[in-house]
């Protein structure tokens, strides 16, 4: 059996992802996520808050329910359901700081919930960063 043979036959033989059950647990959960963030905004408005001020108490408290749901692991048992449907921008963020802390906990404040809290969300801070102050100087040097 040569190489191409193989790969036809492990193709054949792979097991394959329900397709459309998993988008639409991304769609629904994610949504899901969206709506909870839009009731939030339209409850500070009411407030008389206005849409750019309600912007950090919706985000703050989206992080805090992230953050609470990974420390009871059920962030993760969601994300295991609906995949890409948890990493909705601020909660996926939340969860990919507060869960490499969690496991490294029992090394040690420092060297463990210090030191690895940023494993997976570091890179994602560092170009983020980065490209900022690129365009940023960029748009400086063009006006």
């Amino acid at each position: 059996m040569d190489q191409k043979q193989y790969q036809q036959k492990f193709k054949k033989l792979q097991p394959q992802p329900p397709m459309i059950k998993n988008i639409t647990w991304a769609f629904v959960v994610g949504g899901l996520i969206c709506v909870l963030g839009q009731f939030l905004t339209n409850y500070f408005t009411r407030l008389e808050l206005s849409t750019k001020e309600a912007a950090g108490p919706v985000s703050t408290i989206l992080i805090f329910l992230s953050s609470f749901f990974t420390g009871l692991g059920l962030y993760d048992e969601l994300g295991k359901r609906a995949g890409a449907g948890s990493i909705v921008p601020i909660t996926g963020f939340a969860n990919s700081i507060v869960s490499p802390a969690m496991e490294f906990k029992r090394e040690g404040y420092v060297f463990g919930v210090g030191a690895k809290m940023f494993t997976i969300a570091g890179p994602v801070l560092v170009y983020g960063i980065a490209t900022a102050v690129l365009i940023g100087f960029i748009y400086w040097l063009s006006h």
